[in-house]
């Protein structure tokens, strides 16, 4: 058949819609963009939010509606399959744990006026599964691969529905995280993304015991001519191992994503959240001491239940006092079937909205003054395998998470390069290339 894959929601998602492509394509199908026709689609889902289970649907009645039949798989899939099975066009839903059996369940279940199957095991928090077998897979569309190394969690934010659907924290084991890097660099892929739901706790169900940081110690020998980049790592799950990396090894990306949420410690507390607003303060200042250039970035939600003006403040003046390279911002918004939903002091809309624009342009300036700041320096970057729309111009990702636009051949599209950057546009920094 001619199959078509939609990825809605985080990294992790990307890497398995990678994988199903690839079994796909083993399997004898034709793997096509959702605009060439497909006879089926797979809509790889989100739940994070409730506007991300109304994108679901929303993609699923598009493309029945386009003539192809649907597969429903990841986190919404996961969370609501009788609701999923409901749509139309849908002929299977498959829930993150059974993903590696996508194309075996596929058989049989296309033929017209078939019931929708539904394959999706219950979550159970009581007991850890083995992480689905995936295939890491280089998309010639990116210049980057996205490489799994866990799933799960076994923390309970108050406002997150991840481990309902997800399951508790469950780590690939290092000499097979080993192998599919290798597989990723020997394709000839320049940039390896580690992901997982939580990659901070990576390892700790593996016998023996395992770390972040000894694991990126291992890998970075089989790197060869690439470069590896960390996803999301909670503040105070940051080892003094894992700082030394990020200082002494070019192989690895200077680059962080702290996901802080707040500032304000009642707030967290609330969210029931593991770090403290002092974990940030402590880390981030250290890490630009350490590791000239990096670049490191946050989450924080505003109108958190029970936030009020002071703990507002408090997040705003911590996230300002920081040498932080951008924040992710989201407005709060109550999810059915988390602990958040049923707190009391739910904040107004509006005043929410105005707590997110305050942040969202102390961000910019944290992006103009990032970006302003690397003028003058050489950075290690991937090429995009498009071209920016506006200048043409190649656009590179720094290794510190910077943009970078810089004049040059088709060649170099995804592959890496070396721009020195001569000026700062807001956000972006132009450059030329350089031996």
């Amino acid at each position: 058949m001619r199959v078509a894959f939609a990825t809605h929601g985080c990294r992790l998602n990307q890497f398995e819609s990678d994988a199903l492509e690839q079994m796909a394509r083993a399997a004898g199908h034709t793997v096509v963009d959702a605009e060439a026709a497909p006879e089926l689609v797979v809509v790889n889902t989100c739940t994070i939010t409730h506007e991300a289970d109304a994108d679901a649907r929303q993609h699923v009645r598009r493309a029945a509606r386009a003539g192809a039949k649907v597969v429903v798989t990841g986190c919404w899939a996961t969370a609501a399959p009788e609701e999923a099975a409901a749509l139309p066009g849908v002929t299977l839903v498959v829930g993150n744990r059974e993903k590696e059996r996508l194309m075996e369940l596929l058989s049989g279940t296309c033929a017209d006026g078939h019931v929708p199957e539904i394959h999706v095991a219950p979550v159970d928090l009581a007991r850890r599964v083995r992480v689905a077998r995936l295939r890491p897979a280089a998309d010639p569309r990116r210049s980057r691969a996205y490489l799994k190394i866990q799933d799960g969690c076994d923390y309970r934010c108050s406002f997150c529905v991840v481990p309902r659907v997800r399951g508790r924290s469950a780590s690939v084991a290092p000499d097979e995280v080993r192998a599919q890097l290798q597989e990723l660099v020997a394709a000839g892929v320049p940039e390896v993304v580690l992901t997982g739901v939580h990659l901070g706790i990576y390892g700790r169900d593996l016998r023996p015991r395992a770390s972040l940081s000894g694991l990126v110690a291992e890998l970075l020998p089989h790197v060869g001519a690439a470069r590896l980049r960390l996803g999301s790592v909670d503040p105070h799950e940051v080892d003094d191992d894992l700082v030394t990396l990020l200082a002494g090894e070019p192989r690895l990306c200077r680059y962080l994503h702290l996901p802080v949420q707040s500032g304000d410690d009642d707030t967290l507390r609330r969210m029931r959240r593991a770090h403290t607003a002092a974990d940030l303060r402590a880390l981030v200042p250290r890490l630009a001491e350490v590791v000239p250039g990096i670049g490191v970035g946050t989450d924080v939600i505003v109108g958190f239940p029970g936030e009020s003006e002071a703990a507002f403040a408090n997040t705003h003046a911590l996230l300002e006092s920081l040498p932080l390279a951008y924040l992710h911002v989201f407005s709060y918004s109550p999810r059915a079937g988390t602990d958040a939903a049923c707190l009391s002091g739910q904040v107004d809309a509006a005043l929410k909205q105005r707590r997110a624009t305050a942040l969202r342009a102390l961000s910019a300036a944290k992006q103009q003054a990032f970006a302003a700041a690397q003028v003058g320096r050489r950075v290690s970057a991937v090429i995009h395998r498009s071209r920016h729309r506006r200048t043409g111009l190649l656009v590179g990702r720094a290794d510190n998470g910077l943009t970078v636009l810089a004049a040059g051949d088709d060649a170099l599209l995804g592959r890496s390069a070396w721009i020195e950057v001569e000026r700062a546009e807001g956000s972006l920094a132009v450059g030329r290339l350089v031996a």
